[in-house]
């Protein structure tokens, strides 16, 4: 697919046309406390770390956005376990105080739904790591949802994101594509994002009833949701995988 990469800093009257580009996240992960209150501060406040992809009609098909952040900062050192908050928090807390960062931290690749399937997601993660390195950036960490372990969301993380191929690489083929880019896993996240809400609105986002108490399998979970329906909320605890690029 024949598509012109630009970064919103070049130019900035399309944010609107990103931020209304189609996607396919499930309706709950887009209720994370933390992603809801800095996942749209990216194009506004750090627009030469938001990229999109146009096709050749000039519609808005995929959007990879990042975030500079100071990884070696004092108290830092290693990749969190909560990588999508903790990233998040980290950069704009550094913005705020003029911290140098040192790495940067893909947040989010995003293919509109009727774009799937054309090599976008490789051709966008290309582009991210391209801007990193040409903004003097030497590493780029993903804290990848692999994404086909919806299918499987009682095997553990630990295990899932080694599995491999008989050719080596990734089972998954997420983590395949950021494996044939020349990442490497570097660890589990075990707590990316948090999503705690009430029933009314796990029942609202999912259709389901949550009425059982326990773990609840839920479409596009990658792990279950525990249901506490004597108390009156569900809380669902996502897991990603960090991966390490070379910019």
């Amino acid at each position: 697919m024949n598509v012109k990469v630009s970064s919103l800093a070049d130019r900035p009257e399309r944010l609107a046309a990103v931020l209304e580009m189609a996607d396919t996240w499930p309706e709950f992960v887009t209720h994370d406390p933390v992603g809801v209150a800095h996942y749209g501060r990216i194009p506004v406040e750090l627009p030469e770390y938001a990229l999109f992809a146009e096709d050749e009609h000039g519609e808005v098909v995929a959007h990879a956005f990042s975030v500079p952040f100071a990884l070696g900062a004092e108290g830092r050192g290693a990749l969190p376990g909560r990588r999508w908050d903790q990233v998040l928090l980290w950069a704009f807390a550094d913005l705020r105080r003029g911290t140098r960062p040192d790495t940067v931290c893909a947040i989010a690749v995003v293919i509109a739904p009727h774009a799937q399937g054309r090599g976008l997601s490789a051709v966008m993660l290309s582009a991210l790591r391209d801007n990193a390195r040409a903004r003097g950036f030497a590493e780029v960490v993903a804290p990848v949802r692999p994404s086909a372990k919806h299918l499987e969301p009682r095997t553990p993380m630990t295990e899932y994101a080694h599995r491999l191929r008989p050719d080596g690489l990734p089972h998954d083929p997420w983590l395949r594509v950021h494996a044939r880019a020349g990442a490497v896993v570097d660890s589990v996240a075990p707590a990316s994002m948090t999503v705690a809400a009430p029933l009314e609105d796990w029942r609202r986002w999912t259709g389901l009833p949550f009425d059982t108490p326990g773990d609840v399998e839920v479409p596009g979970a990658l792990s279950p949701v525990h249901c506490e329906p004597e108390r009156g909320y569900a809380v669902y605890v996502e897991p990603n995988v960090w991966m390490r690029h070379g910019a």
